[in-house]
């Protein structure tokens, strides 16, 4: 679905010189395909799409004394939809996508913010590594790496964020800053998890792994007995190597009966090995199709670089995380897809070496969860949604921020469990007292004494 303007081009947002020669504004040739997202409408009063830290800094300063809605994007693919707004300032980071790799023996690469996980995966196959980050090429690499980064590869080789050794930020006076394990290891603790609300993220280093061929197979499942299949699936899968992780897709079939589809990664080559540990998750329901076939990891997140028009019109969101897929939790689930209508559900397995990271050492704090729930309708769905969603709340533990659209205190409780978020509040009145970066799931301040 596309979206087309046809209104009339609103004043031009005035700006300085070194931000006007970056900027597209309403009226403008390209202003159609940058405004939006892969979820959202948009109609911002300028996309600056910044060069460096500079422009960043400029941008941050205007929005602030224009008193705009500011919104930072890197590739505009988030569920979660918080990257355009209504009349403000697009700080958009596509121009910073630039990937090196800086030592090819111990796999450390620097990332930036701009670039899409498609690009990363394709730059870094010639050196023979790969980072796990989502399933999606097209998805930008500052959403993902300061929220989490659930990938196809995530139960062998843990979150994106796991991966991180260093970030490159703007806060919100302008100023530069590297932080790392050593230096502002507060903030670096916050960044993986909660970063959209402490800077500019522009660029990261990463410890990538060695990563080849890898075995995928695509199944599509009856899944007209919605809760046993899942309770099966979800066993399989806790139950499979860490080289194995499974994504699952539960939909309306022909005729409105429930299907599923599974993307299953078994990451290696050896055929014998990936047939053994993939043959109990196929197994798991009465199987209407299945494909398996040998490739190379970054052929399975293709970058298109096309651009975004509010295209995926299920706009409307609910996150949660599993532990386990008991009988009652997945009974729950299934009456999403049928009593609430949810014209989509998704699962993707967690668990194996995520929860190797204790749970302290970064803001995202669930460490002891399997999977991870989306479930996803059309606006006009959402109070359908929620209905049932408060029926699935208690089997769930945590939350997944990119996969929410919903925000309020129990989101953040949910995303930020117990001292998490008392942590978080108080790094937010340190490091963004004046709440410049709060169009994404804001925190609030803490109380702090003078």
């Amino acid at each position: 679905m596309r979206t087309i303007d046809s209104s009339p081009p609103a004043s031009r947002l005035p700006l300085p010189d070194s931000l006007a020669a970056a900027a597209i504004r309403p009226g403008d040739g390209d202003y159609d395909n940058v405004r939006h997202t892969y979820t959202r409408t948009g109609s911002p009063a300028a996309v600056i799409r910044v060069r460096d830290h500079e422009d960043i800094a400029a941008a941050l300063a205007h929005a602030r004394t224009a008193q705009l809605p500011l919104t930072v994007r890197s590739g505009g693919h988030g569920i979660s939809g918080r990257s355009t707004n209504d009349g403000g300032i697009v700080v958009d980071l596509s121009a910073l996508n630039a990937v090196k790799v800086l030592d090819a023996r111990s796999g450390l690469v620097r990332v930036e913010a701009g670039a899409r996980w498609g690009d990363v995966a394709a730059q870094l196959a010639p050196h023979g590594l790969a980072l796990s980050s989502g399933d999606t090429g097209d998805v930008g690499v500052g959403g993902l790496a300061t929220t989490g980064g659930i990938g196809l590869m995530s139960r062998l080789h843990g979150l994106t964020i796991d991966h991180m050794r260093a970030a490159e930020l703007v806060l919100a006076d302008g100023s530069p800053v590297r932080t790392d394990a050593d230096h502002d290891p507060d903030l670096f603790w916050a960044v993986r998890g909660a970063g959209a609300n402490f800077g500019v993220a522009t660029a990261f280093e990463f410890q990538a792994k060695p990563v080849g061929d890898v075995i995928a197979a695509v199944t599509v499942f009856d899944a007209g007995d919605t809760a046993a299949f899942l309770t099966r699936w979800g066993a399989a899968v806790e139950a499979a190597p860490r080289t194995v992780t499974s994504f699952l897709t539960l939909m309306a079939g022909p005729g409105g009966k429930p299907v599923a589809q599974a993307m299953t990664v078994h990451a290696g080559a050896d055929r014998e090995a990936a047939r053994e540990a993939l043959a109990p998750v196929v197994a798991s329901g009465p199987v209407l199709q299945n494909q398996a076939f040998v490739t190379p990891y970054h052929q399975l997140l293709p970058a298109t670089h096309a651009a975004q028009h509010a295209q995926q019109p299920l706009a409307v969101s609910r996150s949660g995380l599993l532990e386990h897929l008991t009988e009652p939790a997945a009974a729950a689930i299934a009456s999403l897809l049928v009593a609430a209508r949810a014209p989509m559900v998704q699962l993707r397995s967690v668990g194996g070496a995520v929860n190797d990271t204790p749970s302290t050492s970064t803001a995202y704090a669930h460490r002891t969860q399997n999977f991870s729930l989306m479930a996803a309708t059309l606006p006009a769905g959402r109070k359908n949604l929620d209905r049932h969603w408060e029926q699935l709340h208690p089997h769930l533990k945590g939350l997944y921020l990119s996969f929410e659209t919903g925000t309020g205190p129990r989101q953040l409780q949910d995303a930020f469990p117990g001292a998490v978020l008392d942590r978080l509040m108080v790094l937010k009145s340190r490091y963004d007292p004046d709440h410049v970066f709060d169009n994404n799931f804001a925190l609030p301040s803490a109380d702090l004494p003078g």
